[in-house]
């Protein structure tokens, strides 16, 4: 059973006004254009995936999403960067 709250009627002093921080709801939905795909990835990195996402509490596929965004986006930088690229 949980303590009861004991409320009193005291003076809670002078309120400080903070600014506004947070963005609005706008700019918190990420809409990315995305585009449907079929791929066929090994048992043992959906075993993996599907694990860690349980544990997170999201979607495995978000996270290969994610992963596949990072490293594309990492890439592109390397890549974009005169003199950094690496011949084979």
């Amino acid at each position: 059973m949980s303590r009861k709250i004991k409320y009193t009627d005291e003076a809670i002093g002078e309120p400080e006004v903070i600014p506004d921080f947070l963005p609005p709801p706008d700019q918190l939905v990420f809409n990315e254009d995305t585009v449907k795909v079929t791929i066929a990835l090994s048992r043992s990195s959906v075993d993996f995936f599907k694990e860690e996402a349980r544990k997170h509490h999201t979607q495995y596929q978000k996270m290969i999403r994610r992963l596949l965004d990072v490293y594309a986006r990492a890439h592109r930088q390397r890549t974009a960067t005169p003199g950094k690229r690496k011949t084979r």
